[in-house]
């Protein structure tokens, strides 16, 4: 470099037209924070399953009546306790198409139960996009169109039929609306109250610290099982199914915000004594906007991941208390409503399809935690 008499600096050596070797780091520094969350996320292979699987289980949510072949209390009297049927393609070496064969329910006096002969030499081919019970896709919309439907005079039970001859593959669609959604509004609830209370014990401290603390640990010292009993007997018994998931969503929801509180309590006291927050008070921020702007954003990684993690306990809950006859009750369709139907051993042991409501529950739940694993390691890029 040379100084010109204009206090200009020049470079005196001749450009030379080569690439930059420090081109591709420098491009990794100054990538955006969310491509490096990215980067970091698609590293957890399992993580990533489990976060398209979700996706898509909350994408079906709102055309479950489209999917299911079945509205979810449609009654087939001819076919009590039906066992899963098979869908095929080929009938004796010539292809036909996804078919299904008729059966026929024979009742076993002598062991007091219900058996079920197929016709083999009789193929009925599925139908799609064919007409059945009305249902409304999105909640809104009237529409009486399903996928598949099964053949005229022919069942289609995928996944067996109950004790009423409803079929459970369908209800398992529309039960996970409700078993689903529970522990997004119970999280919300949750949330609200446990950032709420924990950024105001953390910034402000004193005697509002001490409060909130008293408080935190006495709903953490009472019996969580107990207390979810009695919150739920305390609900009429003449409210409807709506009325009822509301409330036990956000039965669910106050439960649970002290856990979070304590966690967003900590990490605020070590927060607002850092630097750029006495700055921002010094520069006459008020409290409201320094917890928004300021030490929820350092948090929020945190907040992401402990949501992920939080939801399956939220769909734990609503199953265990619709299970014992607490949370939601029929008509209303959720996974532990129909676990409450199964709770007869000796039934589940004859007619062992009356249990797989309880396959959704262990996969969406796996899920859940792997996908939580995955967002707490990835969300914070600058770790190392």
């Amino acid at each position: 470099m040379s100084t010109q008499p204009t206090n200009r600096f020049v470079d005196t050596e001749p450009w030379v037209d080569t690439p930059d070797v420090s081109a591709p780091e420098r491009r990794e520094l100054d990538a955006p924070a969310w491509l490096l969350i990215w980067r970091n996320f698609r590293r957890h292979r399992l993580a990533l399953l489990s976060g398209i699987f979700l996706l898509c289980a909350y994408l079906i949510l709102p055309i479950a009546g489209f999917i299911a072949p079945y509205t979810p209390n449609e009654r087939n009297p001819d076919y009590l306790y039906a066992p899963p049927q098979s869908i095929n393609l080929w009938h004796e070496g010539a292809f036909i198409g996804p078919f299904v064969y008729p059966i026929t329910a024979e009742a076993d006096l002598t062991n007091y139960r219900w058996t079920y002969t197929e016709d083999k030499t009789q193929p009925l081919r599925l139908g799609f996009f064919c007409e059945g019970q009305s249902y409304k896709l999105f909640g809104l919309i009237p529409s009486n169109t399903h996928l598949f439907c099964p053949p005229e005079g022919a069942s289609l039970f995928l996944w067996g039929s109950d004790r009423l001859g409803r079929d459970v593959f369908s209800r398992i669609l529309y039960g996970a609306q409700l078993s689903l959604t529970v522990g997004l509004i119970g999280i919300s609830v949750s949330f609200a109250l446990g950032i709420t209370f924990g950024a105001m014990a953390g910034y402000f401290g004193g005697k509002i610290d001490w409060v909130l603390n008293r408080l935190i640990e006495i709903l953490r010292s009472l019996p969580e099982l107990p207390l979810w009993l009695a919150l739920s007997a305390a609900v009429p018994s003449s409210w409807g199914p709506v009325a009822v998931f509301f409330i036990i969503s956000i039965i669910l929801g106050i439960l649970d915000w002290p856990g979070l509180a304590r966690s967003v309590r900590a990490k605020f006291l070590s927060l607002r004594e850092e630097e750029y927050i006495k700055a921002a008070e010094m520069m006459g921020a008020k409290p409201g906007r320094v917890i928004r702007r300021h030490l929820l954003p350092n948090f929020m990684s945190h907040l992401i991941a402990s949501a992920t993690l939080s939801i399956p306990a939220m769909i734990l809950g609503e199953t265990a208390l619709s299970y014992l006859g607490l949370g939601l009750r029929a008509p209303a369709v959720s996974w532990g409503v129909m676990l409450n139907d199964a709770q007869n051993l000796a039934s589940i042991e004859i007619y062992w399809w009356t249990a797989i409501p309880m396959l959704p529950i262990i996969v969406v739940v796996l899920a859940f935690n792997f996908l939580g694993d995955g967002l707490r390691a990835s969300l914070d890029p600058y770790e190392h």
